[in-house]
């Protein structure tokens, strides 16, 4: 099975485009938002479960590149929607602005309360884009996983640094 395929075709710059804004977005907004936050991070306290800081930018660059080859795919469909796109780019949205929240500004009950409203735009973009096209709703469910993790991770730090 070839996921780049969609009704049999492969449209190389689509492809690209969509891959790339999730991919370079988020590199380009962690670098902006993290820039001076490191060492910060570094003295929080954090819960057991917390992953060592390297694991994030792999995670994450796989992820990006997951949700950009779903958002590629239900494009590619005959009739997409108005309504998957605009989920896509909400929760693109809310992505990028989490990190700005958490570590530039500190921000870390707004950005737990919004990591939970970027869950749920993400659960339902994954839905529109099951209906869609089943490839593409399954390659959003490690995004869904991770967030669900995340929301955890934001939660217990939070708590824990208050």
């Amino acid at each position: 099975m070839n996921v780049l395929r969609v009704n049999g075709n492969i449209d190389k710059g689509k492809l690209a485009k969509e891959l790339l804004i999730p991919v370079l977005g988020g590199m380009v907004t962690g670098m902006i938002a993290t820039r001076r936050a490191k060492e910060k991070y570094s003295k929080l306290k954090k819960p057991d479960f917390s992953p060592p800081s390297w694991v994030f930018p792999v995670v994450w660059t796989g992820l990006y590149a997951s949700m950009g080859l779903a958002n590629y795919r239900v494009s590619m469909k005959k009739k997409p929607t108005a309504t998957a796109e605009a989920l896509y780019d909400i929760q693109l949205g809310l992505n990028f602005l989490w990190s700005f929240l958490f570590f530039r500004w500190n921000l870390r009950g707004t950005a737990f309360a919004e990591i939970g409203l970027l869950l749920g735009m993400i659960t339902l973009t994954t839905y529109q884009y099951y209906q869609k096209d089943k490839i593409a709703g399954r390659l959003m469910l490690p995004y869904i996983a991770w967030v669900a993790y995340a929301l955890k991770l934001n939660y217990s730090t939070w708590k824990l640094n208050q």
